[in-house]
């Protein structure tokens, strides 16, 4: 075996492991694989053939043949077909792959098989997925850059979406979620004739209740449209015994959000009897929010933020999605991708400055409690130490401002709702709030969203990159901040945000950047990227950061729903992280490193050079099309373009 080819199967073996797959190399202990195999011969000499990697996840095969070399990837006949050509499935990857993958289809009782073809080495590679089935039929997948879709815990997803061609359980929960507020927005609207911003307050309100029931102070079949003690005055009530029940402290937040709630109580056309309902319109939304909603919430350990999903959703439906605010809520799997790029632990101390529904709050609270479980299966832990270190996380680590009341008492019941009773949430604006005195709550992570398009030359204040400025003065030094924003913001596209980038600089450090998918934040128009600091430490001229352009990230858009997830989206945020925590390099055209001045635009686009060389057939490809294009314009009489005719005049000597 050639020493190239060593290397490319090492790093292989390192993706299989970081995937968490065990695949034998050379070779199986399953008997009847192996058994197989001994007829594997490529040449078709009877001796026995050996992929480089083979195994079992679950039901399906896995086969990994690999060339160190890009040139020998797949050899295609003249039908564009991978050949079956004995030289061409000894000398490519994913003829060899396909190969085996067929005889093991074959010559076993595994009938589903996916077949890797790989060439290349850890920075310029391709990783080619075929699926196989008992009748040798087989479909090519796209292409990956690890493996992470294809262990245990993915590869039913991975089966169903890309070779079923199916709807996943988490897709049929997504259309579940919009189907249900699509209709539960019709009955706000028809049967409680109510403004935007009351339809998620009233959700809000009525889930809050609802966790009381479970102390047996409120009942659904107490609402019986009572005309003295209202169904609107009965589920008042319990929300503020749930609001006391979770300690919500001082009383002047306490009666903030209460006031806020007051709609439940005091709307008329709520609490009266509807006769096509046969019941209040209120009774109407708390039995359809107990059964399709806040069980969802109260029994699915998840990062999602369904308060959230709802609020963005009414917006939508009601053509008015906060953009005037400057609102632009955030999915959940950016919300996620931030907890792992900061790579966040179970003691950190995390601030939201501006957090909408607590959309990020949601996910840390999510992916700290799920690192602590982590910790104690891994080191041990007493009980009494890992219950602390929970009410800890929930009560003490999670920190969060919102200017608007409304939000804010959104994103209040969204932490008690998850258990957060303390709920360290303020209503007030934070670009007021002075850093120094926002440090003693020592945020070691700060995550931001801040409202877009708001600033001006007349109120440089609310320029996004002043709120991440703001953000990273109130962090403790050393602390990571991760903010969304326009990439606008990146360049510095007026002299307030010149300036405040020339600050950042000169108090923090720029760790890197990268670019989103255009349509992250679907409906809304906005071009975002992630940027990443880390507080308190003056960046060094030397400094090497990363802009990375992560436009590609497996979304995609799904009429009618929105942004979906593909398939291609674990695989795809698997690299990004591996890029980013120096697990792998990567070609420019995804990563570029280097240093940077506060002049320059923090963005992959300005910094990025293709850095491949041409093949000789790119070349002689490139060369062919110069000839013909010459040919073709001399038959039509331009010849003149060739010559000095053809020269424009300031280009003369």
């Amino acid at each position: 075996m050639a020493k190239k080819e060593v290397v490319t199967d090492y790093w292989v073996r390192d993706l299989l492991k970081e995937a968490e797959i065990e695949l034998e190399p050379q070779g199986s202990s399953i008997l009847e694989i192996d058994n197989a195999l001994k007829s594997a011969s490529k040449s078709g000499s009877g001796k026995v053939g050996f992929p480089e990697f083979v195994g079992v996840v679950k039901d399906i095969l896995i086969v990994i043949e690999d060339k160190a070399s890009l040139s020998k990837h797949v050899k295609l006949d003249i039908n564009n077909l991978i050949s079956m050509e004995t030289k061409d499935i000894k000398d490519c990857a994913l003829n060899g792959a396909l190969f085996y993958g067929k005889h093991l289809a074959k010559n076993t009782s595994y009938k589903k098989v996916i077949a890797f073809g790989i060439s290349g080495n850890e920075k310029k590679h391709k990783i080619s997925p075929i699926f196989i089935d008992e009748t040798e039929y087989y479909r090519e997948l796209p292409e990956v850059e690890s493996f992470i879709s294809f262990n245990k815990d993915n590869i039913d997803e991975y089966y169903i979406r890309e070779v079923l061609k199916e709807a996943t359980n988490k897709e049929k929960e997504t259309a579940e979620i919009l189907k249900d507020a699509a209709r539960l927005h019709e009955d706000l609207r028809n049967y409680g004739n109510l403004k935007d911003v009351d339809k998620p307050l009233i959700v809000s309100g009525i889930l809050l209740a609802l966790k009381e029931s479970e102390y047996k102070n409120f009942s659904i079949d107490d609402l019986t449209a009572d005309e003295i003690k209202t169904d609107g005055q009965k589920i008042y009530d319990a929300i503020l015994s749930n609001l006391t029940r979770a300690n919500v402290s001082p009383d002047v937040k306490k009666d903030k959000i209460l006031n806020q709630f007051a709609l439940i109580k005091d709307t008329k056309i709520l609490n009266e009897l509807n006769l096509k309902l046969g019941k209040t319109p209120l009774k109407h939304y708390v039995e359809f929010l107990d059964k399709n909603i806040y069980k969802t919430i109260k029994y699915t350990k998840s990062s999602e933020d369904f308060l959230g999903r709802f609020y963005g959703e009414f917006m939508s439906y009601s053509g008015g999605d906060g953009q005037a605010l400057g609102i632009v809520l955030t999915p959940k799997h950016i919300t996620d991708i931030f907890c792992d790029l900061v790579d966040i632990k179970h003691d950190d101390v995390v601030l939201d400055p501006t957090c909408g529904t607590g959309g990020f709050l949601v996910a840390s609270m999510h992916h700290m409690l799920e690192k602590l479980d982590e910790e104690k299966a891994e080191y041990g832990m007493s009980e009494s130490k890992y219950k602390q270190k929970q009410s800890n996380i929930k009560q003490k680590q999670l920190h969060g401002f919102e200017l608007q009341p409304y939000m804010f008492t959104i994103a209040t019941t969204n932490m008690i709702l998850r258990g957060d009773g303390k709920s360290n949430l303020i209503n007030d604006d934070f670009i007021a709030q002075i850093p120094s005195k926002l440090q003693l709550s020592q945020s070691t992570v700060g995550m931001i969203n801040p409202p877009y398009s708001q600033g001006s030359k007349s109120n440089p204040d609310l320029y996004e990159i002043n709120f991440v400025n703001h953000l990273l003065d109130s962090l403790t030094t050393g602390g990571r901040c991760i903010a969304i924003i326009p990439q606008s913001s990146m360049t510095g596209k007026t002299k307030e945000e010149k300036e405040v980038k020339d600050n950042i600089l000169k108090k923090h450090t720029l760790e890197g950047v990268i670019t989103l998918n255009k349509d992250s934040f679907y409906g809304v128009g906005t071009m975002p990227c992630i940027a990443i600091f880390t507080a308190g430490i003056p960046h060094d001229e030397d400094k090497v950061c990363k802009f990375i352009d992560f436009r590609n990230d497996g979304y995609k858009v799904s009429p009618h729903i929105g942004l979906i997830e593909t398939e291609q989206a674990k695989d795809k945020k698997q690299h990004l992280l591996d890029v980013w925590f120096n697990r792998l390099q990567s070609e420019t055209k995804f990563c570029v490193e280097t240093t940077v001045s506060a002049m320059d635009e923090w963005l992959h686009s300005f910094y990025y050079f293709n850095d491949e060389v041409p093949s000789d057939e790119d070349f002689e490809k490139t060369i062919g099309d110069y000839l013909t294009f010459e040919f073709s314009m001399i038959m039509n009489d331009r010849e003149y373009l060739f010559d000095e005719r053809g020269i424009p005049d300031e280009f003369r000597e």
